[in-house]
């Protein structure tokens, strides 16, 4: 089963930027759909954005726009680029893969913490 490490989350001002990281120990990572979840306080799990193999990208209403999902298949890596931040991103963030849907099938990290102050 896939395993993440996700790392880059902080304190950011409204209107700033973060880049959140996701190392994935699996052998399968080139051919699966990978994404990113964020959960805040109180709130269900939610897909914030998810890549395919091929690079083809798919977000959530709330952040397109603001935020951009980026795959690195040498370094079994998947990225999410913050910009534009506003208070309601704040949650953890989590990576996840392979998706089907808006389904995660791999197993649930640790998560990074995004913070975002008015």
């Amino acid at each position: 089963q896939v395993q993440v490490v996700e790392s880059g989350g902080g304190l950011v001002q409204a209107g700033g930027s973060l880049r959140l990281s996701c190392v994935a120990s699996t052998s399968i990572f080139s051919t699966s759909v990978m994404g990113w979840y964020r959960q805040a306080p109180g709130k269900q799990r939610e897909l914030v954005a998810r890549i395919s193999s091929g690079g083809n990208t798919i977000y959530a209403d709330s952040v397109k726009g603001r935020f951009t999902i980026s795959r690195d298949n040498t370094k079994n890596t998947v990225y999410l680029q913050m910009n534009s931040l506003k208070p309601e991103d704040t949650a953890v963030y989590y990576c996840n893969g392979p998706i089907i849907g808006t389904a995660a099938f791999g197993s649930w990290g640790q998560g990074t913490q995004v913070t975002v102050s008015s």
